[in-house]
Order: structure tokens, then C-alpha cells, then sequence
């Protein structure tokens, strides 16, 4: 531990990240360092109130408890929304006008865990809007109690997050529909209960218990062995789809009745065209691992398409700064307009199964009408130096750009190959890999973009993950 002012104790080395707070609990987050971060928001943010959600992890209520006295030490007060999803504190943030603070590590495993930030009106806070701060102020002294302590009153505004969600899809119309749902034991054992009570929907859970401790799987519906049992109950039910869903539920992910994974890049087309349809010719924002076929399908719905970096925070100001719509992500976020800008991502199921209901087809047949190229998997590579081997794929790709290569760093390094392939190659914000995602027009040249650079990664330590 350090005892030099200003500079940050080794325990907390690497705990704010580019877009949240998130570390082992208790070796990078214990309770001082949330009381810390609590009182730390408060300066920050300026705001008399502060609403504080978490959790189902063993480890939130101690943490948020702390938190909690920070921000009342520094003459805050506190609304303790109790249990819910991050898109729950989001609804509380954006609904009341207070900042919010969300304890959760999302996917992460159990012995993780972390806060989510934003400012009244669910606004995002990330590097270099305010993370910066609460980094600094983990490694100055404690300061001094306010005058007067803040106080603490607990609020339940579930019944009106649902009531919210559902005005803004029309689910009256639709056949029925039969839907196996994973949570994960995570936060959707809780609101998707509540969001997709319907009359037309046959819900079958899967894991909704709420356990910290992840049981059956890791909350993580991007790795494809967290939602096997969800693609073999669709088909052992024979459901018209599956929805997965993170540890806090603002993410979704889709299953066909098939029982095969429908890309987001996918669902970002259909919903983009959903919204489009409202409100024509407004921007749509989407990150630069999305599909191809996203900006193409934005366009052809006479919206404009936005490009922008990976993360929450640069979503969220893209959207804001154009007014967008929608907003979609890769990685199963998915923003709109009518939640303050925010993700979360049962909206973002209710829009499925308002499309899907709405049409006699299958999801798949459905969900074709989305699909022009064929992509990779994510693939995470562990190098030795991150930033030496990037540099060495964008040297060794540079040598074709008299043939018509381009390359661009907006977020790591994009490169686009003559004929319309291309890959993104950039070192993850949680994580100590780089993450590589590629397109091509089938499966043969998705291979081989993706060969070729795991060969470069190679000479740098990248071990090929398959």
C-alpha cells in the first residue's frame, strides 16, 4: 500500500476502467474502497440525491451498504432501490432526475464484483467524464464528514420500470408465443417475470433463481456454452424462441426455434427498422464491430447510420449528440431514445417478440431477411505486449494498401480488404486480451482473414483459441 497522497494504493490498481468499477471482491474492491467511491460521486456529481440499486451477487449488499455511507457522510441522501437489474437503475436515474449507482460485475464470475455510475437522467460516466475522478480520489485521504448526514429512504419503482417498458412495444396484436428464457440466475429471475407477463406469451423459465453464485453457468450469453441448455430446451419445448440474458440483464441474446443463435448484429437491424419506421430518417448509432449489413439495412430504412467506438459511454454520447433513435452493439447492448439513451436489453426482447408476433413465419425465416455476410465468432487472444502486436498486424496488412486496403484506428485497428471483408483487432477494456472480430462474404473468407492475423498474433505470443 502507498502511503504518497494522490497516487493509488497497489489494492487498487486496475479497479476503474474505461467504462465502469469492476474487480475481485476483496482483492481490488472492498468496503473501504466503496465507501470511497461513494463519497467521491457525490462530489462529483453535486446531486443532494443519489439512488442506489444492486445485485444478486453475495457481495452487493455489504458493498452498496458502504457506498451508501459514503455518499450520506458527504450530506447526500440516499434512495436504496433495492434489487434490480442495471436497466432497473437506469429507469430509477432517468424517471426521478437523480445520478445512480448500480452495483453489479454483469457477467463477470462470482468472485467479482463493481458499480456502474451515471448521472440524473441515466447519462453515462466513463474516462474522461468523471471515472477519472473517482480513480483520483481512491488514493487521496478520506474527507471530512459533512455537517449534516445525508439520509437513506428506500423506493421500489419495479411495478413502474415494467409499466414503462411495456408502453413503448404493443405486444396486444401478436399470436401466441412460446418463449424459454435464461437468466442466468442472474437479475432477469427477477424482471422477466414482471415484463413478460402477457396473456399471449407462454414463458418458460430457466434458472430464474437468484444466486450469485451462477450454478448451472457464467451469466456470459456471449460465450456459446452458456446458452446450450437454452438452445436444447427451445427445441425439446419446440418454442418459437430463447432469450438469454448477463448476470444484471441489460444485455439480451436470441435463440431461433431451431435452436441456433441469432446474431445481434441481426436483432440491431430489425429493431433499427422497427424504430425507423416510427420516427423516419433519424440517426441510428452502432458500434464498428457490428455488421456491415447494419449501416446498409439502417440506410435502406431512411435512417443515417453512426458509427462508434466499443463501450456503453461512447454509444450513449453518439446517440445523444444525434438525437438517435436506436442504438445496438455486438456485444447484445442495445439503446433507444425513449429510455434516456440507455441499454437494457428486455426492451430489447420485447421488440423481438413484438416483430416475431406480428408475422406467422419462424424467427429464422424472420431474421434471414437481416443476414448478407458471414462473421467470426469474437475470438479473445492473449499477447505478450497488446499494443506491439497490433502494431505488427496493421504492418503486416499496410503492405496491400496500394491493392486498395484501408485502415482505421476509431477503436484499435480496422481493416477492410478489397472485395468487402474486413476485421477489427483491439485490446479489451476488462480484460488483459485482444479481441478479434471478422466478416467476409462466406465462411471461407471469414477463415482466412482470421488465419491470417492469428498467424501474426502468433510470432507475439497469440495462441490460436480454436
Amino acid at each position: 500500500m502507498r502511503t504518497t497522497p494522490g497516487t493509488l494504493p497497489d489494492r487498487y490498481e486496475g479497479l476503474v476502467k474505461a467504462y465502469d468499477i469492476r474487480g475481485v471482491v476483496p482483492d481490488r474492491l472492498d468496503e473501504e474502497a466503496a465507501r470511497r467511491i461513494g463519497a467521491a460521486f457525490v462530489a462529483l456529481t453535486g446531486a443532494p440525491r443519489i439512488a442506489v440499486a444492486r445485485d444478486m451477487r453475495e457481495t452487493s449488499p455489504a458493498l452498496a451498504a458502504a457506498f451508501t455511507e459514503g455518499v450520506r457522510d458527504r450530506g447526500a441522501d440516499v434512495l436504496d432501490a433495492g434489487l434490480g437489474s442495471t436497466d432497473y437503475l437506469y429507469y430509477v436515474s432517468g424517471s426521478l432526475g437523480v445520478p445512480g449507482a448500480m452495483f453489479t460485475a454483469s457477467h463477470n464470475p462470482a468472485r467479482y464484483n463493481g458499480v456502474k455510475l451515471c448521472r440524473a437522467g441515466a447519462v453515462p460516466i466513463g474516462d474522461g467524464t468523471g471515472l477519472e475522478r473517482i480513480r483520483a480520489a481512491l488514493g487521496e485521504p478520506a474527507p471530512a464528514p459533512a455537517a449534516v448526514r445525508g439520509g437513506l429512504t428506500g423506493l421500489d419503482l419495479l411495478d413502474g420500470y415494467v409499466a414503462h417498458l411495456r408502453s413503448l412495444v404493443d405486444l396486444d396484436g401478436v399470436r401466441p408465443l412460446k418463449v424459454v428464457v435464461d437468466a442466468g440466475n442472474g437479475m432477469a429471475g427477477l424482471t422477466a417475470p414482471k415484463v413478460l407477463d402477457h396473456p399471449l406469451l407462454r414463458v418458460v423459465p430457466l434458472y430464474f433463481e437468484l444466486d450469485g453464485n451462477f450454478p448451472h453457468h457464467e451469466a456470459d450469453p456471449m460465450k456459446p456454452a452458456n446458452v446450450a441448455d437454452l438452445k436444447a430446451r427451445v427445441v425439446a419445448e419446440g418454442a418459437d424462441l430463447g432469450l438469454a440474458f448477463d448476470g444484471d440483464a441489460d444485455r439480451c441474446f436470441v435463440v431461433d426455434e431451431r435452436g441456433e443463435g441469432v446474431s445481434p448484429s441481426q436483432v440491431i437491424g430489425l429493431i433499427a427498422t422497427r424504430e425507423l419506421a416510427r420516427r423516419p430518417g433519424r440517426a441510428v448509432v452502432h458500434n464498428l464491430i457490428t455488421s456491415r449489413a447494419v449501416p446498409e439495412l439502417i440506410a435502406e430504412a431512411g435512417g443515417r447510420p453512426v458509427r462508434s467506438r466499443v463501450g456503453h459511454s461512447f454509444v450513449k454520447a453518439l446517440m445523444a449528440e444525434h438525437d438517435a433513435v436506436f442504438g445496438g452493439e455486438h456485444s447484445g447492448h442495445y439503446y433507444f431514445h425513449d429510455f434516456w439513451f440507455a441499454d437494457t436489453g428486455m426492451l430489447a426482447a420485447l421488440h423481438v417478440l413484438a416483430a416475431l408476433g406480428g408475422q406467422g413465419g419462424p424467427l429464422s425465416a424472420l431474421m434471414a431477411g437481416f443476414t448478407r455476410y458471414a462473421a467470426s465468432d469474437e475470438i479473445n487472444v492473449r499477447v505478450a505486449d497488446p499494443a506491439v502486436a497490433v502494431e505488427a498486424v496493421r504492418a503486416a496488412f499496410a503492405a496491400g494498401a496500394a491493392d486498395g486496403t484501408e485502415t482505421d484506428g476509431l477503436d484499435g485497428l480496422t481493416v477492410r480488404l478489397p472485395g468487402g471483408a474486413w476485421f477489427n483487432l483491439r485490446a479489451s477494456n476488462t480484460e488483459p486480451v485482444l479481441r478479434l472480430n471478422a466478416e467476409g462474404a462466406d465462411g471461407n473468407e471469414v477463415a482466412a482473414v482470421r488465419g491470417r492475423v492469428l498467424d501474426v498474433l502468433a510470432v507475439h505470443g497469440g495462441i490460436d483459441p480454436s
